[in-house]
């Protein structure tokens, strides 16, 4: 993977390195969207928009002169991948919009490199093989989600639009503020799409939020104003409830219509307000409750824990299936996704729902024992300090869906640190034409699988 520079826009000694364009063999793919390549001088170049093994002119786009690694893109393909499609997205490309990483790979290349990235954090930050993983190494793409070449899955059900300085609605550019305007996202979900929001003006607003729900015809925006600027009337293609950011609170107020839309999963209806969390791919909620489901095998009678439990999904998929004996803790720090959750799972007597953050809430119940944990926490893992406190309840089984694979593989290793082995893995492909995987390990104690 040598590389030579191939011309250099930048200056004297110590100065950016940002615009020199290096040709360069490109090498294994890595956790971000991008793949790696290296300079004469053995300089990490993160390169997007290229595929393993292919030679391409990669221009330097971020870094500083002397940096341990510096970010690049293919702005020439000299020798392409099998692999290589042409981007469907008109908007896809070198400096365009930042939302998708793989719109150049066919699908099933994509999954493969998610693969490849889930099994190196796990051999990196774990110390496991897909093998002690109990892994087969495959990602699933999610039902409906194969379609022919040329075209891609319209699956994103919430899409943040952000707006130019004319009002112009986009969406960002690779790691910038800079907005590229579009006039249609071919990951959206129809139901979002057919809302028409790049087709009109939104001067004064910073941000406008599409919502369609699934499982109902339920839709919403979420405006963020500029600074001192007015809502305008907001008039889109189809019946729309309207939310707005509050310029000095933060918080999220209704301005007409439903504060909440309905969603379904598990052959129930949730009620997702103000914005809140819900899985983004429309087969994402049942997919993962099933995963979750069948790695745990919860038994009638048994108590759980649904950590960072949002509006309850987990928590309703295990109280349908631990009877009226069992008994479900959830714990979620967000106001709004707590009343959600008390009103959505109201029909369960043994169903409580505490809110705070889980390291302050958790040690707070008394809790000592429990038989299933299924925690889902934000792209940052649930640390340490969480995990210690779970490995001391003996639960049989825990289910561990996470976003970001280098989180869960660090969080894998506190549970084995811990007296917990990782039963199962599997990977799910929820975020297509992204870099984004989907995983859900289930865990038992080591002793049980010795």
């Amino acid at each position: 993977m040598q590389a030579e520079p191939k011309k250099s826009q930048a200056g004297s000694q110590g100065s950016s390195p940002v615009g020199e364009e290096y040709e360069v063999e490109i090498g294994p793919v890595a956790h971000g969207g991008h793949c790696i390549a290296r300079t004469d001088s053995g300089q990490v170049l993160f390169v997007r928009h290229a595929l393993p093994g292919e030679r391409v002119v990669a221009r330097v786009t971020e870094g500083e002169e002397g940096a341990r690694f510096l970010r690049a893109d293919a702005v020439e393909i000299l020798s392409a991948s099998k692999d290589r499609v042409e981007a469907p997205c008109p908007f896809s490309g070198p400096g365009r919009c930042g939302g998708c990483d793989w719109q150049h790979a066919k699908p099933g290349a994509q999954r493969r490199m998610k693969g490849e990235v889930v099994a190196e954090q796990l051999r990196r930050l774990a110390g496991l093989t897909p093998e002690e993983a109990g892994w087969d190494g495959t990602v699933m793409p999610a039902e409906g989600d194969k379609v022919p070449a040329g075209r891609v899955p319209q699956w994103r059900t919430r899409v943040q639009y952000a707006v130019d300085a004319d009002g112009n609605a986009g969406l960002r550019r690779h790691r910038s503020h800079e907005v590229e305007p579009i006039d249609h996202c071919m990951i959206a979900a129809e139901g979002v799409s057919e809302l028409g929001v790049e087709k009109r003006d939104w001067s004064g607003m910073a941000s406008v939020e599409a919502i369609a729900a699934t499982g109902s015809q339920d839709r919403q925006v979420v405006l963020t104003p500029r600074p001192g600027a007015r809502l305008p009337l907001v008039e889109l293609d189809r019946p729309v409830s309207v939310l707005r950011v509050g310029e000095k609170d933060g918080g999220i107020h209704r301005v007409h219509g439903r504060p909440f839309v309905r969603e379904r999963a598990d052959g129930r209806t949730y009620r997702v307000g103000n914005g809140g969390f819900w899985q983004v791919h429309p087969k994402a909620a049942d997919t993962l409750v099933t995963a979750v489901m069948q790695g745990l095998l919860p038994r009638k009678g048994e108590t759980a824990l649904d950590l960072y439990c949002g509006v309850g999904l987990f928590a309703g998929a295990l109280a349908d299936r631990l009877g009226e004996k069992g008994a479900v803790l959830g714990i979620e720090s967000g106001k709004r996704a707590v009343e959600d959750a008390r009103h959505n799972l109201a029909g369960f007597d043994r169903v409580r729902i505490e809110q705070g953050k889980v390291e302050s809430v958790l040690p707070r119940t008394g809790i000592t024992e429990v038989d299933l944990v299924v925690l889902d926490p934000p792209r940052a893992g649930a640390g340490r300090t969480t995990v210690e406190h779970l490995t001391s309840l003996g639960a049989r089984r825990i289910a561990y869906v996470a976003c970001d694979p280098a989180a869960l593989a660090r969080d894998l290793g506190y549970f084995r640190d811990g007296g917990y082995r990782v039963r199962t893995l599997r990977a799910f492909d929820l975020f297509p034409m992204t870099h984004h995987v989907e995983c859900v390990a289930i865990l038992e104690p080591a002793a049980k699988g010795s």
